[in-house]
């Protein structure tokens, strides 16, 4: 019996223990289902992605790899057909509030990439492969408020936008930037112009013998590149006087800097001079500038400088302010003697020299290139290269000699800004394009930036836009039609088509060159306009994810900022169908028969994105 009992008793518990289990199984995957549907998509074929998580600690067993070509959208078809269309995506955990995925310093240690740290290698682009990026929407921080308006913001951010304030106490000597109470102040000093840039400009002006110590002279400089610009206040008052400068600085141990000077309204990027041609064609810029900017200019056969060399017009200057330029200890002497030769070689001449600063400038013709000694050092580059190649390609210890007509002309040909906007430039020949066909391009954008505005007038006022992002921007012309109004705008060229960077820097506008199959290098919520004209239906021809290019918009979005989108119908439909899972709402829809000469295949889409705030979960402030 005592047998029979226990066995009676086993077979209850097996039973029990069987019930239990079926019931946890049935739980597990009623609400695995449910909670996947609710902070996760799968798109299309792909395998699921686990969205909020890091690129890195996602799931290494996903079969992801062997789908990317089955999991290119094609616009168009039905919801069926390509996977559900979200009611909402995740959000990023709190921590990656200031997230830029191929400046992820995180990623570089875990994948254990071999980077040279003297090359200044991890602080260039490394991008996550498509099964290991974040695809969840970055949270603004804390406390975010909507940014201060320009002009005002050149002076005054939110602290609560940048909870930053170890510069301000790091750089408290040299009036880069104060706290007081929810704001940081910026004075407008640096390391070498403690008074003020706006003085310092000024005394580069004179050094120069311009007229009324005016930089610009005349209209004949208008581009900059500020290699090491702190947080960008050279930049910011050199805009007054009609001069564009691209600042640029990396993640470096100054964290944040170019994270300020996109949230103060000022034109900045984050780059490095590293190992790669920066990416901005040759001949870009009449004034390249280092206030105390740390580099070794003599490392690698002074390569770096010769890097400068390929992106200064001819008669371009090179401002240098730092101690030896003026020191007199051994070192420094060292340094500026060797410095000294090294320009010599390559055909610069000193323009002026006083106190702390000396201006050097480019050579105007190849002559002094022909003349040189045989075997001088550095050489001149291979007739084959091409220095308007930029898109990962490796920096090289050479001398970029000018093209013909350049050195024929003795210059760049350009006109004096503003005119210089709108007129044909000289390299439009290099693109076997006539002026009759640039002057039919910028007038045909005209015209639909006048529509932009008249569809966008009923949510913005004369100050509700400042930093603006041509994500496509072909010829420049969409960027010269906003002359008049105060913004700027980053004009990006794609890297695999025609390199017209080069004629939209001969207008005197700034851009870079970029793939949109990857992350941009800017912090998150740092523009207020995104215009992206037929880059949807570009990237669909890649086989790349149109859903990942929506999250890595809205990366890039300031809270309460637009979009337009001008592009198939299709690629609109696709669009509307993720507003709600964005947070962006539709504001307007037009044809474009009302802009342009062509036969109107083209819709424009005017979305905005809301403000959302989250604590373990987002709620919409409105």
């Amino acid at each position: 019996m005592r047998g029979r009992s226990d066995g009676l008793q086993k077979n209850r518990l097996l039973t029990f223990v069987g019930v239990v289990a079926v019931f946890l199984v049935f739980l597990y995957v009623y609400f695995g289902s449910k909670n996947s549907g609710e902070s996760a998509i799968e798109y299309g074929s792909r395998s699921l992605r686990k969205l909020g998580s890091s690129y890195l600690g996602g799931d290494e067993e996903t079969d992801i790899g062997n789908k990317q070509d089955e999991s290119s959208i094609k616009f168009g078809l039905e919801d069926g057909d390509y996977g559900i269309t979200p009611k909402s995506f995740p959000v990023c955990d709190d921590r990656h509030s200031e997230l830029i995925p191929c400046l992820d310093r995180h990623l570089i240690y875990q994948m254990r990439l071999k980077l040279d740290l003297s090359l200044m290698e991890h602080y260039e682009r490394h991008c996550p492969i498509p099964e290991r990026r974040y695809n969840c929407l970055i949270p603004p921080p804390s406390g975010y408020k909507v940014p201060i308006k320009w002009p005002k913001s050149r002076d005054e951010v939110w602290k609560a936008n940048i909870p930053h304030t170890h510069l301000a106490h790091e750089k408290s000597d040299q009036n880069w930037m104060v706290e007081r109470g929810e704001k940081i102040i910026f004075p407008g000093g640096g390391t070498h112009f403690h008074y003020g840039a706006d003085k310092y400009i000024a005394s580069l002006a004179n050094m120069l013998n311009f007229t009324n110590s005016n930089l610009n002279n005349e209209g004949r400089l208008r581009t900059v590149l500020d290699v090491g610009c702190g947080v960008a206040s050279f930049g910011a008052y050199l805009l007054s006087s009609n001069i564009i400068a691209m600042s640029l600085a990396p993640n470096d141990v100054h964290q944040n800097q170019i994270q300020f000077a996109l949230e103060r309204g000022i034109p900045a990027y984050l780059g490095v001079l590293g190992t790669k041609r920066l990416p901005y064609p040759s001949r870009s810029f009449e004034l390249a500038h280092c206030s105390r900017c740390r580099i070794d200019w003599l490392q690698r056969d002074g390569i770096l400088l010769l890097e400068l060399d390929r992106l200064l017009r001819p008669g371009g200057y090179f401002a240098y302010s730092s101690p030896e330029a003026y020191a007199q200890d051994e070192e420094d002497l060292r340094i500026w003697r060797a410095m000294s030769a090294l320009v010599e070689r390559m055909c610069w001449k000193i323009a002026a020299k006083m106190n702390q600063t000396v201006i050097w400038v480019k050579p105007l013709t190849n002559d002094c290139y022909m003349e040189r000694e045989p075997g001088t050092q550095p050489p001149l580059c291979r007739s084959d290269d091409n220095p308007d190649a930029v898109w990962g390609v490796p920096m090289e210890a050479c001398i970029t000699r000018y093209s013909d007509h350049d050195h024929r002309t003795r210059g760049s040909g350009l006109a004096p800004w503003p005119t210089r906007s709108t007129a044909p430039p000289p390299r439009l020949a290099d693109f076997g394009y006539s002026n009759e066909m640039f002057e039919k391009d910028t007038e045909l954008w005209r015209r639909r930036v006048e529509n932009y505005w008249n569809l966008l007038s009923p949510k913005i006022q004369l100050d509700t836009l400042r930093n603006l992002m041509d994500m496509k921007a072909n010829l420049g012309s969409f960027g010269a039609a906003l002359r008049e109004k105060d913004v700027w705008v980053m004009n990006v060229v794609p890297e695999d088509g025609p390199n017209t960077l080069k004629l939209i820097y001969d207008r005197g506008l700034i851009g870079t060159v970029h793939n949109w199959c990857e992350a941009y290098s800017t912090y998150p919520r740092t523009y207020d306009l995104l215009h992206a004209w037929t880059v949807f239906s570009d990237i669909e021809k890649k086989g790349c994810s149109a859903e990942d290019l929506l999250i890595e918009m809205d990366r890039m979005l300031r809270p309460t900022g637009f979009v337009i989108i001008r592009d198939k119908q299709p690629v609109i439909e696709f669009v509307k169908k993720y507003l709600p899972a964005l947070h962006w709402e539709a504001v307007a829809t037009a044809d474009s028969t009302s802009d342009t000469d062509q036969d109107g295949d083209e819709l424009v889409f005017v979305i905005q994105k809301k403000l959302w705030l989250t604590s373990e979960s987002f709620r919409d402030s409105e």
